[in-house]
């Protein structure tokens, strides 16, 4: 009687590495493909694990919410979108945002969350990218030809009229050519009617609205013409200066601020401030004024996309806060600006320091040059 025939079974065989990391109870580790694959994904869901202990989840946790916020108006801010509130209002302040960052990665590295302090770098160096000065599509060629006249411009927002006192006596200091003043009100014209002031600048455009805040003037050493100007809530006047022959376009800068539930306004308002920007022609122009945004909000950076140069910007100074003045220098935003073509070129900036006013002013001095060939 034959013995009947041994069952054959399939060998496993295994390397001593992979056992051990299969460890008791385990398969083994599956080969090639699938075995990084597989070493991939827990690699990740590594560093996307909360640490264990109740102290560094808990600081994980509080890391979690300044990082989102600075993802969030960075993503925004990449996007060349302004987003819905609070993001406008947190892209006035993007530089600031290296705090909540550098708290994000202060928690995670306490809590020993790789995944929050890789978070925190990246968020980090996206932040400090874009706090690079803003060039637009480039900077625009300097203007050729004889300088016709050197201009001292200042734009100075008075807050409801309050800070006349300060702007008269700016005035009689720094003497500028050209003047523009937004929240003007029946006060602030007064001041700007008297005698002494009319024979400094006897050429002048007021605009008074309905408001302390709606009112704006424009005040020249040079004859003027007024135009049009830009439709607005608040009153923005406009221009034409005659300097040494050549016809100057002036024109005052006060849109609405991006108040919750008033975004689209703001909106429309720069878009209008855009419009009169492209439209401009071959005849040197300025605009002047309180824009209610800073290099960082999609719908300026709309405006100086036409060909205009930020003179800030232009002199070195393009973060120097202009608002609000309680804690400037130190924390603020640059919201007041002076844009303009190519036939002017920037040569200084200051910004001006006025009592009664949430406001810096701003004085730039400027080249007029002749027609652009």
């Amino acid at each position: 009687m034959c013995a009947p025939a041994p069952i054959e079974r399939p060998s496993v065989e295994t390397t001593v590495a992979e056992d051990q990391a299969a460890g008791p109870g385990r398969p083994p580790a599956p080969r090639g493909a699938r075995g990084a694959v597989a070493r991939l994904l827990r690699a990740v869901a590594r560093l996307l694990r909360l640490p264990g202990g109740r102290a560094r989840r808990w600081a994980a946790w509080c890391a979690m919410p300044p990082l989102a916020v600075v993802s969030a108006v960075v993503l925004c801010r990449a996007a060349d979108t302004d987003g819905i509130t609070p993001i406008p209002q947190l892209l006035a302040f993007l530089p600031w945002l290296l705090v909540p960052a550098a708290l994000g990665l202060l928690l995670s590295t306490a809590a020993r969350w790789p995944m929050g302090c890789g978070w925190a770098l990246a968020a980090a160096a996206a932040t400090g990218w874009f706090i690079q000065p803003y060039d637009g599509g480039g900077s625009p060629p300097e203007p050729r030809g004889p300088v016709l006249a050197r201009l001292r411009v200042m734009t100075a927002n008075l807050e409801f009229g309050q800070a006349r006192e300060g702007l008269l006596n700016a005035l009689r200091r720094e003497r500028p050519d050209l003047v523009a003043v937004q929240e003007c009100d029946t006060r602030c014209a007064e001041a700007l009617d008297s005698a002494a002031v009319r024979r400094a600048y006897p050429y002048r455009s007021v605009a008074l609205g309905n408001s302390a805040a709606a009112g704006s003037a424009i005040l020249s050493r040079h004859p003027l013409t007024r135009t049009e100007g830009v439709r607005g809530t608040l009153r923005m006047p406009g221009a034409v200066v005659r300097v040494a022959g050549q016809r100057l376009r002036m024109q005052v800068a006060h849109p609405m601020p991006p108040m919750p539930g008033q975004l689209d306004l703001w909106r429309t308002e720069l878009g209008r401030l855009r419009a009169y920007a492209d439209e401009r022609g071959e005849e040197p122009t300025l605009i002047a004024g309180d824009f209610n945004a800073t290099q960082d909000h999609a719908a300026f950076r709309a405006v100086l996309d036409t060909g205009l140069r930020d003179s800030a910007r232009a002199t070195g100074v393009s973060r120097t806060p202009s608002w609000p003045s309680a804690t400037t220098p130190v924390l603020g935003a640059q919201i007041d600006h002076v844009l303009v073509s190519r036939g002017l070129r920037p040569r200084t900036a200051r910004f001006l320091d006025l009592p009664h006013t949430d406001h810096r002013a701003l004085l730039v001095e400027l080249d007029l040059y002749g027609p652009q060939g």
